[in-house]
């Protein structure tokens, strides 16, 4: 049977895709706000200490970081309004963004991973645990970041899923 398209018509995927975007973005840049505001804090006492290459370098540059995930949030913002209005710009935008979002997240595992690992060792390094107490939280940080690991995975995942559902004929036609 053939399938007939209503030109025009609105589905609930894109107007709740649109809305969910409208928060996240806005809470985003509203926390982007703050963690800039807080830079120096965080950076101050990781400057001239004993770092690994990677962490040093992501120290150095993180105030540009933070700016770009700050100037993102609002093209998130941006877009989301541009999908509510069944803009076709907005639709490849959100494609890209959330494409963005993916090697973000996927970048993020490797991130989480050098941070953890150097707070973690620097930490068990000064306790004065018995060893078989420091084994136990090094174990319990391991899961940890399995199970981060684990979530971002599930998080790509549905990232990818919406980039399917964004490309559809059925959502595509909405923006004709």
């Amino acid at each position: 049977m053939p399938q007939t398209f209503t030109v025009g018509s609105r589905s609930l995927f894109v107007t709740l895709t649109a809305w969910v975007f409208i928060v996240v973005a806005a809470l985003a840049s509203a926390s982007a706000l703050v963690q800039n505001a807080q830079m120096s804090a965080v950076v101050e006492p990781w400057r001239g200490a004993p770092l690994p290459l990677v962490t040093g370098l992501l120290v150095a540059y993180l105030p540009w970081l933070m700016g770009a995930a700050g100037v993102i949030s609002m093209a998130l913002l941006v877009c989301a309004v541009g999908l509510l209005m069944r803009l076709e710009w907005a639709r490849r935008t959100a494609i890209v963004l959330l494409a963005l979002a993916i090697v973000a997240n996927l970048a993020g595992m490797w991130l989480q991973h050098e941070v953890v690992h150097a707070l973690v060792e620097a930490t068990l390094l000064k306790s004065p645990l018995p060893p078989q107490a420091l084994g136990v939280f090094g174990g319990v940080a391991t899961a940890a970041q399995v199970m981060a690991m684990l979530m971002t995975l599930a998080a790509c995942a549905v990232l990818y899923w919406l980039i399917q559902r964004l490309r559809s004929d059925l959502v595509r036609q909405e923006f004709a």
